[in-house]
């Protein structure tokens, strides 16, 4: 019997929705969406190329974070990108996370809104921070649960955000007290995530995130395509899930 060369899609990506001009993705955490060093199957663009064939036109519409799971959509060709494009550069787009983060979140329902920039005091290049002279950023909260966890306080919450800034969920959640769990960057201690690019994690560190990832999942997209309602939702991981739902509903 011989085995079949072909990529199983399981093995590359979990597709939540494919036509002629979408495809719609449920991105695993720990996978970066562009090309880096590695092979085809380390980063999410590679993973669509094996997926629609070397030659094919794709366009990645929105963009996760390497440790963020859930909802990236991908444009097929040209002419959907730029209606994509289109829509969620107006804010036509609405945009639901799904988060865990430490401590109880005192009210039900919130905005939070601070202005985010470059955090010039950071060792690390990419971190951002709120501070009065940076872009105007707007994130809704509501709390689905509060839950305690081997003698600890965690909070779920269902996040909207308004706009889209790099790391805007992250920093605003630590801006108000109210960490991501698992958060290498924003979660106190950035030399977490410094251990984590150069590959240098101890065992202690790991125990001191509690979870393999940070807690912040894409959970759905929804927006308006000739003349239909578009929805997609991507399923929590199986580490995410457990630790939600652990001595709960």
């Amino acid at each position: 019997m011989q085995c079949d060369p072909t990529p199983r899609m399981e093995k590359l990506f979990e597709i939540i929705h494919e036509d002629e001009d979408l495809l719609a993705i449920n991105k695993p955490a720990g996978l970066v969406c562009h090309p880096t060093k590695g092979d085809e199957r380390s980063s999410l663009v590679g993973r669509v190329r094996l997926h629609l064939g070397p030659d094919a036109s794709l366009h990645l519409v929105n963009r996760l974070d390497r440790e963020t799971s859930g909802v990236v959509m991908v444009a097929k060709n040209d002419a959907a990108a730029r209606e994509l494009r289109k829509i969620w550069e107006g804010r036509r787009v609405r945009k639901e996370y799904w988060a865990i983060v430490h401590d109880r979140v005192v009210a039900d329902r919130g905005i939070i809104e601070a202005p985010l920039g470059r955090d010039e005091a950071s060792l690390v290049a990419i971190k951002d921070c709120v501070r009065a002279d940076g872009a105007a950023s707007r994130t809704d909260f509501e709390v689905e649960r509060r839950f305690t966890r081997d003698g600890r306080d965690f909070t779920w919450l269902k996040l909207l955000p308004h706009t889209g800034r790099k790391h805007q969920i992250r920093i605003h959640m630590a801006h108000a007290g109210h960490a991501i769990v698992g958060d290498k960057l924003y979660g106190g201690d950035e030399d977490l995530y410094l251990a984590l690019v150069q590959d240098r994690l101890t065992e202690e560190q790991r125990r001191i995130l509690i979870l393999p990832h940070h807690a912040l999942h894409a959970r759905e997209v929804r927006f308006e395509w000739h003349g239909d309602e578009k929805v997609f939702q991507a399923e929590l991981e199986a580490w995410f899930k457990e630790f939600l739902h652990y001595g709960g509903e």
